[in-house]
């Protein structure tokens, strides 16, 4: 059971990850908000770093992270590319750079210091805070964008799959009742990122076909 809810978080997170790729590029925007990204990333480097020092190769999530890590920088591109137009209009672009150093220095630092603080279990409690994060700036994307690029049902329901698999590991076999909790949290908000998605979408079709039918009279 624990090798089959590794695998599956495995898989449904590097599902999204090369969805948010393909829909970036194609779509010219950024699938992950900015601070999830970057907590993102530094915890894969600083645990994949770890992880090789300490030679630990056996481990499935290792190589699950190796491949997040190389995926991540793919995600970083198009945010580089294309986050400018959603900066705040009153901010000067020339602040987008140093605004984006600042949050990866602060993602590192606060990574950094789970492991001086909790140890092994550091790398648990600040992957499944950040997903919390994750989560409710899913949401806040949905609510502030003025579209839909680079937001979709097949990247909603992994990310939450992808989750949901660590939290009943994490939170009912190993009995870890924090994170339990900061996983029915991600579920709650992921659930209702997934319903509002979905109906803004069919939203966005009844109008889309109102238009046309519309224009051909």
């Amino acid at each position: 059971m624990v090798t089959f809810l590794l695998l599956l978080s495995g898989f449904c997170w590097t599902i999204v990850y090369i969805k948010m790729i393909i829909s970036g590029f194609k779509e010219k925007t950024y699938g992950m908000p900015f601070i999830a990204l970057a907590l993102n990333f530094s915890w894969e480097v600083i645990y994949s770093y770890f992880n090789l020092i300490n030679h630990n190769y056996t481990s499935i999530q290792t190589w699950i992270t190796f491949i997040w890590l190389f995926l991540d920088i793919f995600i970083i591109f198009t945010y580089l590319l294309y986050g400018t137009k959603y900066f705040p209009p009153y901010c000067n672009r020339e602040y987008f750079i140093p605004w984006t150093l600042i949050i990866f220095l602060m993602s590192f630092v606060l990574q950094y210091f789970f492991i001086i603080e909790f140890g092994a279990s550091g790398q648990v409690y600040s992957a499944f805070l950040q997903n919390l994060i994750m989560s409710i700036l899913f949401i806040n994307m949905l609510v502030h964008r003025n579209d839909l690029k680079g937001q979709n049902l097949v990247i909603a329901i992994n990310k939450w799959i992808g989750t949901l698999a660590p939290t009943i590991l994490f939170g009912f076999i190993y009995g870890n009742r924090l994170a339990l909790i900061i996983g029915i949290f991600c579920s709650l908000f992921d659930l209702i990122y997934i319903y509002f998605l979905n109906h803004i979408k069919k939203m966005h079709s009844i109008l889309s076909k109102s238009h046309n039918i519309l224009k051909n009279k």
